[in-house]
């Protein structure tokens, strides 16, 4: 019986092939990109100024991008996230092929929750007004 073959790791390719390429045009990472590519950060409480004394900082929209792609697919944990960044390539894509630790991941949720909050109010203003959600509270008590 034949079976399918993969072509060497060691293979160069002619026409090599670009992040950019590797990504569906459907794919969400693009709509994240997109999305905080919109937003004027600082407006809604980043912190976009660091001292130039110590290590460059990473910007926060890598930051939040990173993080609205943890809460969509529902990454358990920073260390997690630090491997996805690693070896995923939609992550590779959406951040530019940085590769935040697990402290930088954990210390920007940690320093920024109005901010965030206020982008996830932003995300639902968005919703209501394509009619995605109709803003309605629903609750059951047994």
């Amino acid at each position: 019986m034949k079976f399918i073959q993969g072509q060497s790791r060691d293979q160069i390719n002619f026409f090599p092939v670009s992040l950019g390429h590797s990504i569906d045009p459907e794919n969400e990472v693009r709509i994240i990109d997109l999305f905080v590519k919109s937003l004027t950060i600082k407006d809604y409480g980043f912190r976009t100024d660091f001292t130039e004394n110590s290590r460059p900082a990473y910007h926060p929209t890598y930051s939040l991008k990173l993080f609205i792609y943890e809460y969509l697919n529902k990454v358990p944990s920073s260390r997690d996230l630090e491997k996805e960044c690693k070896s995923n390539i939609e992550l590779m894509w959406l951040l530019k092929c940085l590769k935040p630790d697990h402290n930088t991941n954990s210390n920007f949720r940690r320093d920024n929750p109005k901010a965030i909050k206020n982008v996830f109010r932003t995300t639902v203003q968005i919703a209501r007004h394509f009619d995605l959600i109709g803003g309605k509270l629903i609750a059951r008590d047994y």
